[in-house]
């Protein structure tokens, strides 16, 4: 994207109270709030969202994400559709809850692909678990990675929402890389997914599990009724993600996994000190 993309329409400004907040500034620089601003995770994470809803114009089809940073985004187009300001908005869900949080604010809902789907989707906005400099992306950590490739990887653009905590030197230096597989024979593929990084210091992976009020820990199950394989890093991933990608890809049992190379076009990035910073994708 050229720096004309990242220009947003006249009529899609913020919210006056985000504005109040803090200034946004283009182009990776970062503008100054006033030094009284204190702002939460959630503040920044709901002024990111609103920054991205920017991106929309009227008759646009929809990525709709997952998480808790996408939920401000629906909220904020569920506002302004109801307002009128954006007539023949609609959108496809990531995910079983952003469906029912889409309904419940009066976005519309189109399926991906068939006879009453789009001919293309616009724009995807959702959040991300981690972003390297690269702006290659690990999401799926709330289970709907498989359903957030297919859309957002169908879009033609795709603006990533975060807070400054997300950003990373390495993918996989916070938290889990998740890996959706189908439930039979798991045991298996886990050991499969453990083979790619055999010898690998500090590497450990396992299946997740999740605990139903005094039963015993079950495997977690995504919207697709498939298990979520977590695997660990004790530094990030180093080394060609495009290779490894290839390799967990190639195991059969594996459906797809949390990384998200070279997809998104924008990076939306609320700072702690209340700024803004927009990245986009080299050409």
């Amino acid at each position: 994207m050229g720096s004309a993309a990242t220009s947003p329409p006249p009529s899609m400004k913020l919210a006056q109270e985000d504005l109040k907040r803090v200034a946004a500034h283009m182009g990776g620089a970062a503008a100054s709030p006033p030094p009284s601003v204190k702002l939460t995770q959630e503040d920044l994470k709901r002024v990111a969202a609103h920054r991205a809803v920017e991106f929309v114009e009227p008759g646009m089809a929809l990525g709709l994400g997952t998480g808790s940073t996408a939920a401000h985004a629906l909220d904020r187009l569920g506002d302004l559709l109801r307002a009128g300001a954006l007539p023949g908005v609609a959108g496809v869900p990531t995910s079983l809850k952003t469906e029912l949080h889409a309904t419940r604010v009066g976005i519309p809902l189109l399926p991906l692909g068939g006879d009453g789907g789009p001919s293309r989707i616009h724009l995807s906005i959702d959040g991300a678990d981690e972003v390297d400099p690269d702006l290659n992306l690990v999401k799926g950590r709330g289970g709907s990675l498989l359903r957030e490739k297919m859309i957002e990887g169908a879009g033609e653009k795709f603006v990533v929402i975060v807070d400054e905590s997300k950003l990373v030197p390495r993918l996989g230096c916070t938290g889990a890389v998740p890996v959706e597989v189908i439930p039979f024979g798991a045991p298996h593929t886990l050991g499969l997914i453990r083979k790619v990084f055999d010898g690998l210091p500090g590497f450990h992976a396992r299946l997740r599990m999740v605990r139903k009020d005094a039963e015993e820990d079950t495997p977690f199950v995504t919207d697709n009724g498939n298990y979520i394989v977590e695997m660990f890093f004790e530094d990030g991933i180093r080394g060609d993600l495009h290779n490894i990608s290839d390799q967990l890809l190639r195991i059969t049992g594996v459906v797809e996994h949390g990384m998200f190379l070279s997809m998104a076009t924008t990076v939306i990035v609320a700072n702690k000190d209340g700024t803004i910073t927009v990245m986009d994708k080299k050409n």
